[in-house]
Parts: C-alpha cells; structure tokens; sequence
C-alpha cells in the first residue's frame, strides 16, 4: 500500500503525519511513504527528517494520481481522475466545508473524515477533535494570560495583594475542560457554563463553579456536542451570562452546534460591562462566535476589552498538535488496515467517518442533520 502526506496550504501551520510516525507506517503496517516537499516545515520537520524516516519525496500531482492513501489535514480542490481506486484521510469539518465536500465527489474516490469518527472508547486513539481541542483550550488560557492587564493567581506583596482573576468558561467540552485546568493551575477562580447537565461532575473535579440553568434540552446522539434550546430558556441563560460576564475578568467561549452558527452566548452589551483590560477568547468564530463582537482571525478592542476571535490556536502549538494528530491518523490507518475489506462497509468506526464513496455522500449523520438544519 503506498501513502502519501501532501504539505498544507495557506494559513496552516500543523502537518497530518509527522517523520516518527513515518517510521511506524513502514514498520507497523508495511507501507510506502511518500511526502511533498515541505510537509513539515512549519510544524519544525525538514525534508532530512522524513526522509531519514524512511519516506520518500514526490510532487504534488504526482502523489495525487498514483498513490492509493492520501493524507492531508484541509480539504482542496483535487484535480485527479482515476480509473483505480483511491482513499483520502482527512478532516473536512463537512457541514461548514460544504463547497470543498461537493469538489470531491467523484468516482473511484473514498474520502474519510476524522472529524466523524465516533465518539466510542474504541475510537478513543483516533479522535481528532478531542486532540486538537485540549490544546486550543489550553492556548486559549495562555493567550487570555498574555492579553489581560493584571496575573491570574492571588499575589501578596509588601505592597499589598492582588486578588486572583475570575474566568468565566462557556462550555465544558474537551477544550472547556482543558481551559478550566490551565486556569485552576494558575490560579484564576473559575466559574462555568455549560447547557449538558452531565458536564457538572467533570467541571467540579477540576476544582471549578458550575453555572446551571434548569430546563435545558438535551440529545445523546448529538455526539457529545450542545443542541439547540428554546426560547424560554435562551432567555434565562443571557441573563444569567450576563450577570457573570460583567464580574468576569477573563471568558473564553467554546460552544459550537455542528453545521449551524455558533450560538451567541454574549451580548454587546455584556461586554460594555466588563471592567477595562478584561479579555474574551472566542474560539467559536470560525462559526460566527459566540460573543456579537468577535471578528474571526482578529484581536480587537470594544471599550477597553480585548476580544480575540480564533478557531485555530492549535496551530500556534504545531509541533505537538502534529504529533498529536499523526497518532490519530496512524490509528485509523492501523484500524482500517485490520478490518477485513468485506467487512468496512459494517464496522462503526469506518462507516461513521466514511465520508464519500464512488462519488456519492454516504455518512448516515451527517445526511440526518443535514435534512434537521434544511427543515
């Protein structure tokens, strides 16, 4: 079986499978690697690196037409026809992408999404977005830390004391999680919103004030994200939110609904009532945030308060955030290979992120909330 890793474009910074893992692919599984020139050169691995590793470098266009796996991180407009079969391994976030996802319809292509792979303990080693999120929501607290005018923990001095920050964190998924850690390490008094009422035991294990609203609408097959909630208690919560945000001196918001805007969370006017020097990190703004002021990829000030807007900040992590991800990678790889080929169409893990086949989008989710967002 012959792979190939290609080199990310734009903005991009982290690489789908870095020269360690190389190794593993060669030894493990008995592939041939191939790599683009400058796969890894921003997440700090030179072309030396892969090919010490054992891989082998190979054009763009090339790799594309003639290998069988590709690996790669962003989707892109593919140029290839093939009269063979192919398989591409990538995270196309589908239900945002939706321009990229409809490119890459076409014969002979199979395209798997790791962002789809289901949140079981089977598929734990496999699971991106639970990579990639526990780092955002650590940057997101060191990037609040270098943003806000004053320290995070209690300081007493000659001079006198300073109180700790208070930080306000708007959902308890996996980056949630990792912020209120980071931020319970330094020192911050940190309280907690989230709509799962399972997310009240985790959050009080890392030592954090949870915030509730009763009346909350939940969903198990919703894959560990928030769902949508009515009008009445959206009411309740703004006030609530506002109440907190306005004593806050850091927020970091996190909430996201897949393949719909992100839910607005913070008011203008909420805002207008943080003290000067405070700082709200969204990392929902790819989405459209979930504070009304957040500009996505930008830091700007309303009234003194700093609002960054960044969906990526794991890409300021590349280094890791690619090892992190190659390991996802190779297990799906690794799985993928043991699973007999009559087998793959049945096995949960393999169906749940299958994207694409021959053409046609076949992943049952992602059809089902399509159909839930056009009604």
């Amino acid at each position: 079986m012959k792979i190939g890793i290609l080199k990310e474009q734009g903005e991009e910074t982290r690489t789908a499978i870095v020269p360690s893992v190389v190794q593993r692919l060669i030894k493990e599984l008995s592939f041939e690697v191939y790599f683009e020139s400058g796969t890894g050169e921003k997440a700090g691995f030179s072309n030396d690196d892969y090919i010490k590793a054992g891989a082998v470098l190979m054009g763009r266009d090339e790799m594309i037409q003639l290998l069988d796996i590709i690996t790669f991180i962003n989707p892109f407009d593919s140029p290839f026809q093939s009269d063979s079969e192919k398989m591409f391994v990538s995270m196309m976030n589908p239900l945002f992408r939706t321009d990229e996802v409809e490119k890459l319809k076409k014969p002979n292509l199979s395209v798997y999404s790791l962002d789809l792979v289901p949140r079981s303990t089977k598929a734990q080693s496999m699971d991106v977005l639970s990579s990639i999120a526990s780092l955002s929501g650590y940057k997101a607290v060191i990037k609040a830390a270098e943003l806000y005018g004053s320290v995070l923990p209690m300081f007493t001095t000659a001079a006198g004391t300073i109180r700790p920050a208070r930080v306000l964190i708007l959902g308890a998924g996996v980056a949630g999680l990792q912020a209120i850690a980071t931020a319970r390490r330094l020192g911050a008094i940190v309280h907690v919103f989230d709509v799962r009422s399972s997310a009240k035991e985790e959050v009080k294990s890392l030592g954090a004030n949870f915030i509730e609203v009763e009346g909350a609408a939940e969903s198990a097959s919703a894959g560990g994200y928030a769902i949508e909630q009515s009008e009445a208690y959206l009411e309740k919560q703004r006030a609530l939110i506002d109440q907190y945000v306005s004593e806050s001196s850091i927020v970091i918001t996190t909430a996201n609904i897949p393949g719909r805007r992100a839910p607005l969370l913070i008011e203008k006017s909420s805002v207008e009532k943080m003290k000067k020097g405070s700082v709200i990190i969204d990392l929902a703004s790819e989405q459209g945030g979930n504070c009304a002021l957040t500009e996505d990829g930008k830091t700007i000030s309303h009234n003194g308060v700093s609002i960054l807007g960044n969906s990526y900040l794991s890409r300021e992590l590349a280094q890791t955030a690619s090892q992190l991800l190659a390991t996802n990678y190779f297990n799906f790889l690794k799985h993928y290979q043991q699973v007999d080929s009559a087998s793959r169409s049945e096995d949960p893990i393999l169906k749940g992120s299958r994207l694409i086949e021959d053409g046609e989008i076949v992943n049952e989710r992602l059809v089902s909330l399509v159909k839930e967002i056009v009604c």
